[in-house]
C-alpha cells in the first residue's frame, strides 16, 4: 500500500482535518500521481455537508494536476515525471458503447468517481485528491499541455469539461448567439469557451454588479435576468443557452429567449425544474454533466491552442477550510485551487 496524507471530513458539515491513509498498490494499468494543485468545487461542499452513510472519513477533490510518481507494469503512455491532469471520473466499464466511444460519463454500468465512488476491483470507496498522491487507471489520466499554468488547469478538469462538452455537442460556433446563465466557477469558463469558439456571448445574471467582470471575461453583453422588460427584449435572439446556475430557479425565461429550435442546456438537475409548457414549444431543453475522455482531451488541446485556463485564486493546502468557507459565501473569482505540493 502507498501511504499518503491529506484532509478529510470526519463528520457531516465538520471542518476538514489532517488525515493519513493508504492508496492501493498499483495494478498493471495504474498511474500514481503526486498531486500539485487541486481545485475546490461546489460539489465538495455538498459532499461534506451531507456525506452518504458509511462514507466517512470523506476526502474530497476531483479536479487536479500533478506529476507521475509511479506506473504499473503495463502502462505505456506515461513515465515518471510526466505532467498530467485528472478529473472527476477515474474508471468505467470500458466495454459498453459509450465507453468504447470515449464518452464514459454515460457508461451503462455507471462510472467510478474520483471520490465517493466504488472501486470496480475491490469495492472500496474512492478518496479524493485533497491528498499528496492519487492512483488512477491510465485511461483517465491526461497529459498536461505545455505552456499552461498548471494551477489554472486544475479547474478545467471538472468545471471546464462540464461547460465545454455541451458547447461542442450542440455545435456552438461562429454566427451563433449564446447565453450563459450565471457567472461563477462554471459560468466564467462557459463565457471563455463560447467566445473562443466564435460565438456572440451574453451573460444572464441577477447581479448587475457583475457586468464589468462578464465583459472582462469576453462577454459581448450582459442581461440582468431580474429585469422583466430587459428579458422580454431578448425573445427569440439566442441559438443556445447554457444554464450554469446551481440553485433551483424558473427556467422558462431562458427558454423564451431562444429562437425556434434553439436549445437550453442545464448543467445538472440538483432539484426538479418545471418550465412552463408553452415556453418549451419549438425549443429543446436538455441536461449535461462532466465529460468523457475524448471530450476532455479535445478541451485540453483547445485550451493549449488558445491559451485558455480558469481564473483562480491559489491557497496553501493547509488553508483548505478557508477555501471552503469562502466558497460557501461565494467569495471567490472564479475558482479556488489548493497548492498541495509547493515545491
Amino acid at each position: 500500500m502507498r501511504e499518503v496524507t491529506g484532509y478529510a471530513a470526519f463528520g457531516a458539515g465538520e471542518k476538514l482535518q489532517p488525515y493519513r491513509f493508504d492508496r492501493r498498490d498499483l495494478r498493471p494499468h495504474d498511474v500514481a500521481v503526486r498531486v500539485r494543485y487541486c481545485g475546490v468545487c461546489h460539489s465538495d461542499l455538498h459532499a461534506i455537508e451531507a456525506p452518504p452513510p458509511g462514507h466517512l472519513p470523506l476526502v474530497p477533490g476531483h479536479e487536479f494536476v500533478g506529476e507521475v510518481s509511479a506506473v504499473g507494469p503495463e502502462v505505456t503512455g506515461f513515465a515518471v515525471g510526466d505532467a498530467v491532469a485528472v478529473g472527476n471520473i477515474v474508471d468505467s466499464c470500458g466495454v459498453c458503447p459509450p465507453c468504447r466511444a470515449g464518452r464514459e460519463v454515460f457508461c451503462e454500468a455507471g462510472v467510478t468517481t474520483t471520490y465517493l465512488g466504488n472501486d470496480r476491483v475491490d469495492g472500496t470507496v474512492t478518496r479524493g485528491a485533497y491528498s499528496t498522491e492519487y492512483v488512477a487507471n491510465e485511461r483517465f489520466v491526461h497529459p498536461l499541455p505545455d505552456g499552461l499554468d498548471p494551477a489554472a488547469v486544475a479547474p478545467l478538469m471538472c468545471a471546464g469539461v462540464t461547460t465545454w462538452d455541451p458547447l461542442r455537442r450542440y455545435g456552438v460556433g461562429p454566427g451563433d448567439t449564446v447565453g450563459i446563465v450565471g457567472l461563477g466557477g462554471l459560468g466564467h469558463l462557459g463565457v471563455k469557451f463560447a467566445k473562443a469558439l466564435g460565438a456572440r456571448v451574453a451573460v444572464f445574471t441577477t447581479s448587475p454588479g457583475k457586468e464589468k467582470d462578464a465583459l472582462a471575461l469576453g462577454a459581448d453583453e450582459v442581461v440582468v435576468s431580474s429585469d422583466d422588460a430587459g428579458m422580454a427584449a431578448q425573445a427569440g435572439r439566442f441559438d443556445f443557452v447554457l444554464d450554469t446556475a446551481s440553485g433551483k430557479h424558473d427556467v422558462s425565461p431562458y427558454l423564451r429567449v431562444l429562437r425556434l429550435d434553439g436549445t437550453l442546456c442545464m448543467l445538472g438537475l440538483p432539484e426538479r425544474y418545471e418550465p412552463e409548457a408553452m415556453a418549451l414549444l419549438g425549443r429543446t431543453m436538455t441536461t449535461s454533466g462532466s465529460a468523457g475522455t475524448v471530450s476532455t482531451r479535445e478541451m485540453l488541446a483547445f485550451c493549449a491552442e488558445h491559451g485558455l485556463v480558469a481564473d483562480v485564486e491559489v491557497l496553501p493546502f493547509a488553508e483548505v477550510n478557508t477555501a471552503l468557507e469562502r466558497l460557501a459565501r461565494n467569495d471567490v473569482r472564479w475558482r479556488f485551487v489548493l497548492e498541495v505540493d509547493p515545491r
